[in-house]
């Protein structure tokens, strides 16, 4: 490939970015909804389609601080070719098929992450990574997780003092009502960060073909795309990965339900609002653990988390790899 790339070509890979989003949409479509189908609130295909709007809906709520950071916080975008985004892209795509197809929630966003480092470094060698910026994206690996169980824990204590005088039968109709409320705003955190680390591909993309001008910045059109594509993959659902984060590391209570689905909103808040990069997945299921253990330790799986945390261990490394395989392979062509 040249550098500059044929306009059919940038279209296609423009594409693949897409591709991406909407199997980001499809993978992570779990961690939205999984509590709320596993406690029965909501039937699948309602948690489903409240879902994809409330993740489209996140676009007036949110800027682009985490579309920056992927952009040009990750690789330095002017090493940036259309080799380094293709490698990038199949290094998280096919990372992302493998653990669907086995039913493990690993993370989309360090997938993306780990193919940009791989591709970026088999082209430019370490000097292209900007390190602050992966230091940060890799804190957050370790505290996105953690700080969504504490928050969880947190709640439990909150709600379970808040409704102490309140009947059983009452606490959990008024828990139901509340988890329509948090499924929506970690709906909302999900959007908000997952849509924006596809629009910081596209954009350094777009940027590498001197279509942006001197500045890199993220154009509407892009914003809007990533966005809608996004709601369209949470609309196809993931089953596999809804029955593990829904059952199989813990039984869930609405109330639980709530304290983990807010714990982890208010963290991808956060997160989003301060331009890093978290996996939702990681936040979630640090959430799900958090009020499980809540009643007991036992009362979490802990060979299914353990396996889920294995993972996430090998997603950075194992998308890196295959990124720089692509990265590799299309500078034959």
């Amino acid at each position: 490939m040249d550098a500059t790339l044929a306009f059919p070509l940038l279209v296609a890979l423009v594409v693949v970015a897409l591709a991406f989003d909407f199997l980001n949409g499809l993978h992570d479509a779990a961690n939205s909804i999984a509590t709320v189908v596993s406690t029965r609130v909501l039937k699948p295909h309602h948690a489903v389609m409240m879902a994809a709007f409330f993740n489209f809906f996140a676009f007036f709520i949110f800027g682009v601080h985490v579309a920056e950071t992927i952009g040009k916080g990750i690789i330095n975008p002017d090493l940036i070719t259309p080799q380094v985004i293709f490698g990038a892209l199949m290094g998280a795509i096919s990372w992302n098929v493998i653990t669907w197809m086995v039913g493990i929630p690993s993370s989309s966003s360090h997938a993306l992450i780990g193919g940009l480092l791989g591709a970026g470094i088999a082209k430019a060698g370490f000097d292209a990574v900007v390190l602050h910026g992966v230091l940060k994206t890799s804190f957050a690996i370790v505290l996105s997780p953690t700080i969504g169980m504490v928050l969880a824990l947190l709640l439990v204590l909150i709600t379970s003092w808040v409704f102490v005088r309140t009947s059983p039968t009452t606490a959990d109709k008024r828990y139901r009502r509340l988890q329509l409320v948090s499924s929506a705003l970690y709906s909302l955190g999900h959007g908000g960060n997952d849509a924006q680390k596809t629009m910081g591909i596209i954009a350094v993309l777009l940027y590498s073909q001197g279509m942006l001008g001197a500045d890199f910045y993220v154009p509407f059109w892009v914003v809007i795309s990533c966005y809608v594509t996004l709601a369209m993959g949470t609309l196809m659902g993931g089953w596999k990965i809804v029955h593990t984060m829904g059952s199989k590391i813990t039984r869930l209570t609405p109330a639980q339900g709530f304290c983990a689905e807010t714990g982890g909103a208010i963290t991808l808040f956060g997160a989003t609002l301060l331009g890093i990069p978290v996996s939702t997945t990681h936040t979630i299921t640090g959430a799900i653990v958090g009020v499980g253990s809540s009643r007991r330790l036992s009362a979490v799986r802990w060979n299914v988390a353990s396996s889920i945390v294995v993972a996430w261990v090998l997603t950075l490394p194992a998308a890196a790899a295959i990124g720089a395989t692509f990265y590799l392979l299309a500078g034959l062509f």
